[in-house]
């Protein structure tokens, strides 16, 4: 359970990460947009005065741009957390194998996102963090034999 509980806390601990480095980057586009944003200083412009249809003029794609990645940013951080609770309660508390299988499927899924959408840095975070999620996994399952 030692070496499922140290990768469930490492895969955690890089998706916290990874959500806090992007809440930061995220707020502070809000008043100097540098990181986050369209490399096309236009576009970044045309943003904040375009509304979202949806919205029906309730906000601009760009305030809409800043909730979308700070709430990100929480998934991520939520995530994250909860990898490493369950790290640290195993071996103390019961804790079902498909709870943490459940862990690195979700930690494919933003992988898959990020290969497909997003830019290399996470996407090597997120692939490491994923790894350390299935050893903990594939670990938890061959020490509940």
């Amino acid at each position: 359970m030692r070496i499922s509980s140290f990768c469930l806390d490492i895969g955690g601990d890089i998706f916290v990460v990874l959500g806090l480095i992007h809440a930061i980057f995220t707020l502070q586009d809000i008043r100097r947009p540098r990181r986050l944003v369209p490399d096309d200083p236009a576009v970044a412009a045309a943003m904040t005065r375009s509304s979202v249809r949806l919205a029906r003029g309730g906000t601009t794609m760009w305030r809409a741009w800043v909730g979308f990645n700070l709430s990100h940013s929480l998934g991520a951080i939520v995530f994250g957390a909860l990898c490493v609770f369950v790290g640290a309660i195993i071996g103390t508390t019961p804790v079902p194998g498909w709870v943490l299988g459940l862990l690195p499927a979700i930690g494919l899924i933003y992988l898959t996102l990020g290969v497909l959408y997003w830019f290399r840095i996470p996407v090597v975070g997120i692939a490491v963090a994923t790894g350390f999620l299935l050893v903990a996994w594939l670990n938890f399952v061959a020490a509940s034999k």
